[in-house]
């Protein structure tokens, strides 16, 4: 039995009468009535602890708990658990750590307590505060919604985020759990965001949330000093929500009038508040420097503490700090700079003309589907850093819809050539004109390392967002990837490879005449870094326990390589396999066992796959294995094993109902699996509806509406989903696969573009 709470945003008034607002600030007095074989905790440490006896004679543990500082409802919490904690004592701040009893003892907990204490001196020697609570705890639960919370005080987080074997020495969970502690910390150093300083309403939870998340970078490298923080924060942070915000969803900080239903709330935390907000805030640390940055935070803590703010606030001190001094200076005032980024949707994309030396700007929007009446006139003022010829040039302004910068007037020569936004420090894209896209493109290939790795990054992840939205043809991205053989950073290829062969997609191209060029194209630029860490998988793959990225974006590359039937990727997967199917207890690499357990049941019989049926009902497999095994099964190549498959998940005894949907999901989105689970679908449609209804349906259309070219295909598919579904869902799906077949046929001109375009430069 376990009692835990989570009152943000709205949920503090279910728990006690309260005018449950942030502003509202007060402190609080908590006693709680417990069975006395529990411990109660709170915001706060327990001041006292006694006993009742209720009517029926029963014993109850009575804690209270010391007054609380001054603080919002929503950072109010209380946790009732048996469980254990290791703590120690950092600058006077008692800092512990619970979690079930088993986990404390085996040392799961080990790792969050020796950074915890080194975060909290680190933030506050950043910011020059100090945290004002006597103690810290912080809780592991078996079950939580959010990654974690930052209760004043009394922490919690999911198990996951918190916890790490001893003898797990790779980065990757580590990295996971620094990122998470920091996150919360910030809050808790009393971060502007957060618990010393609130925001006034909830329109401004992004200045919470996207500073937490901005120090939660920081915090991590603090401490894990391996990570690379700016290569890290640019391929977990920046890029993932310009790709999501590209759709312009909303702006970042909303007028208070739209957000008063606490509805809307909720749907404020997303990608949008804790990415763009860490992404925003990371170019403004960049323009005013880390100093000026820091120095503003530290006045506006000071000032705000225990009380409220909005942006306007923060905004105003951070223009009180420009002013002190003369060495940055500003095109405008801070709040025009940055109200431009937070209060308008979407970015912009710059246009650099190498002739003229003119800059544009507008805003990133998909051209292809756009009509073009829909105007777009918004403007940001826009910090460019840059580099000519590989040296840094002083940061320079845009701060209207175009501007003519002579410095960046080009010569003739091939190896004058111009980037902009280097490192990312700017939240925008960029678009340069065919010319310098061809010096870069010959730089590329005679010395990539020229080029910034996080620029490199960006310049390819840029192409091709730029090709998607229809600003330029697909052959000026391809032109960008002939370097590949000499790239060394698995980030980059990482993004190369989720653009040219989006996991959705790896199904269907290999039924096209690109798929061999494809193969030929690729594997010869893969084949350095491929081998390069197929070494490590040999003879020590301990060796990457510190590469965080090995640990993240390996198992791409290899899946990559193996489904390009790269034979030295096929062979090394039925080697391990094999060598797991004689030793059970040997363990495959982590870092690669998905795609070892897939193509060693790909290239193997029913032997293999009977083995990974067999590990799979193991009763002592861990969840994540089992994930792993469900997949590898529907990678069978024999068309009677994935039937035999889908006939085992129909059949209870053998799975927890939950299963069953997702082995057909698995089946389904496999080259010769996609037609076997539809008709198992069709066939078995009375039982699975009673199990799975609507839903199951839906996901399988969807995958099945990936190989929809024809009006026929589609009717094929509506004689049976006009008999099971009602009509407002038949409409949608319909509509759906409409839209999958218009989009199926662009695709195919797509592909036919880069099959020419691959005949024409498959041998250089």
């Amino acid at each position: 039995m376990l009692i835990a709470s989570q009152m943000e945003p709205t949920y503090a008034r279910r728990v006690y009468p309260c005018f449950d607002e942030p502003a509202m600030k007060a402190t609080f007095n908590i006693r709680i009535v417990h069975d006395p074989s529990y411990v109660a905790l709170s915001n706060m440490p327990a001041i006292e602890v006694s006993e009742v006896k209720d009517e029926n004679g029963s014993l109850w543990t009575v804690t209270t708990f010391n007054t609380s500082l001054k603080m919002s409802t929503y950072l109010t919490a209380f946790v009732i658990c048996d469980f254990d904690y290791v703590t120690r004592t950092e600058r006077g701040n008692e800092i512990r750590i619970w979690a079930r009893k088993e986990a404390v003892e085996n040392g799961y907990v080990d790792y969050a307590l020796n950074i915890t204490g080194p975060i909290f001196s680190f933030l506050e020697d950043v910011l020059n505060v100090s945290y004002p609570l006597p103690k810290t705890d912080l809780v592991a639960l078996p079950d939580f919604g959010a990654g974690g919370m930052e209760n004043w005080g009394l922490m919690i987080f999911q198990e996951a985020s918190l916890m790490n074997l001893p003898s797990d020495e790779f980065t990757s969970r580590k990295a996971m759990v620094a990122l998470v502690v920091s996150h919360e910390l910030g809050h808790q150093a009393c971060e502007w965001f957060g618990n010393l300083v609130t925001m006034n309403w909830w329109n401004d939870l992004w200045l919470n949330e996207g500073l937490a998340s901005y120090f939660e970078y920081l915090g991590a490298t603090f401490v894990e000093p391996k990570l690379s923080l700016d290569k890290l924060f640019y391929a977990q942070v920046v890029q993932p929500v310009l790709r999501e915000d590209s759709e312009i969803v909303r702006s970042l900080s909303q007028s208070e009038d739209k957000i008063k239903g606490s509805f809307s709330l909720m749907s404020l935390f997303d990608n949008i508040t804790y990415s763009k907000g860490a992404s925003i805030t990371w170019m403004l640390s960049g323009f005013l420097t880390e100093k000026l940055f820091i120095r503003a935070l530290t006045s506006y803590l000071k000032e705000f503490s225990f009380s409220n703010a909005n942006q306007d606030d923060l905004w105003t001190h951070i223009q009180m700090v420009v002013d002190t001094q003369n060495e940055v200076q500003l095109p405008a005032s801070v709040k025009q700079i940055m109200d431009s980024w937070t209060c308008q949707n979407g970015f912009p994309v710059l246009t650099l003309n190498l002739t003229t030396g003119t800059i544009r700007q507008e805003q990133f929007f998909n051209k292809k589907n756009r009509q073009s009446t829909d105007s777009y006139n918004n403007t940001w003022i826009i910090p460019i850093s840059w580099m000519r010829n590989g040296s840094s040039q002083p940061l320079t302004w845009l701060d209207k819809s175009s501007k003519m910068f002579p410095e960046m007037q080009v010569s003739e020569s091939d190896y004058d050539w111009i980037l902009l936004n280097v490192n990312l420090s700017g939240y925008y894209r960029v678009n340069y004109d065919q010319l310098n896209l061809k010096r870069l493109a010959l730089l590329l290939e005679n010395d990539p390392k020229a080029i910034p790795a996080v620029s490199r990054f960006q310049l390819i992840d840029d192409v091709f967002a730029l090709t998607d939205f229809g600003y330029i043809p697909i052959e000026t991205a391809l032109e960008l990837t002939k370097y590949l053989a000499k790239e060394d950073e698995l980030f980059i290829w990482n993004v190369v490879l989720l653009n040219l062969i989006p996991d959705n997609l790896e199904s269907t191209l290999k039924n096209y005449e690109v798929y061999p060029l494809l193969k030929k194209y690729l594997l010869k630029r893969m084949l350095p870094i491929y081998h390069y860490y197929a070494g490590f998988i040999h003879q020590n793959v301990d060796a990457l326990e510190d590469d965080y990225f090995a640990q993240v974006y390996l198992e791409k590359l290899f899946a990559t390589a193996c489904w390009l039937g790269l034979q030295d990727c096929l062979d090394l997967s039925s080697e391990l396999y094999a060598k797991w199917m004689d030793h059970p207890e040997y363990k495959i690499p982590f870092l690669i066992r998905r795609t070892v357990c897939c193509y060693g049941v790909a290239v193997g019989s029913d032997k293999e796959w009977n083995f990974a049926w067999k590990m799979y009902n193991h009763t002592d497999s861990i969840e994540e294995d089992e994930e792993i095994l469900l997949y590898a099964m529907s990678c069978a190549q024999e068309p009677w094993l994935l039937y035999r498959y889908l006939q085992y998940g129909l059949s209870d005894t053998l799975f927890s109902s939950n299963c069953t949907s997702s082995i057909i999901s698995q089946v389904v989105t496999k080259d010769i699996g996609h037609r076997i689970a539809w008709e198992f679908v069709t066939e078995n449609w009375p039982l699975l509806s009673q199990g799975y209804g609507q839903e199951l349906l839906h996901d399988v259309l969807k995958v099945m509406g990936r190989f929809v070219k024809t009006d026929v295909q589609i009717q094929e598919l509506q004689v049976f989903y006009n008999a099971t579904l009602e009509e407002d869902e038949r409409e949608a799906i319909t509509l759906l696969l409409e839209s999958a077949k218009l989009e199926n046929i662009e695709r195919r001109k797509l592909l036919n573009r880069v099959t020419s375009w691959l005949e024409k430069n498959v041998d250089d």
